[in-house]
């Protein structure tokens, strides 16, 4: 069983989207052993799809404007899990760039994506974009640059 069928089975993800806030929280995708950081940044999120170098979650924005430092830990969180690796340590992140371009407001649904956008050794590079859900209004891009260890080829 390849990696994306395990996280798909793990998950139960079906190919069509749920709007209904039943889809699994995006903190079960990361790892067992969790910590309370991760527990309570990731509350709400719900993974959408997940394909390889692909990963598109949501949230309803239930406390009015969303602050640069909640975006700065989507673009991390949501951007580490993209090229998290089951069995190594979490990668390391060594650069992140986020342009906020707009507000979201209060009730307002918001999608959130990660593409992998390249990556050399153990050096990986991801953007992550969040927008509104309905409209398509971009709120914030970032990039997020990590390093970490390989899975061995042995």
């Amino acid at each position: 069983m390849t990696m994306m069928e395990k996280i798909r089975e793990y998950l139960q993800l079906s190919d069509e989207v749920v709007d209904d806030g039943e889809a699994p929280r995006v903190e079960e995708f990361l790892r067992k052993g969790k910590s309370f950081y991760e527990d309570f940044s990731l509350r709400g999120i719900r993974v959408n799809r997940v394909e390889p170098g692909f990963i598109s979650c949501y949230f309803k924005d239930r406390d009015g404007n969303l602050v640069n430092g909640a975006i700065a830990n989507l673009v991390d969180e949501v951007g580490g899990a993209l090229v998290h690796v089951e069995g190594l340590p979490i990668f390391v992140s060594v650069d992140m760039s986020i342009a906020v371009l707009s507000k979201a407001k209060l009730g307002e649904e918001l999608e959130i994506t990660s593409r992998l956008l390249g990556e050399r050794g153990g050096y990986k590079g991801t953007i992550v974009v969040v927008r509104n859900k309905m409209t398509g209004e971009i709120i914030a891009e970032g990039r997020h640059s990590m390093f970490g260890r390989q899975a061995s080829k042995l």
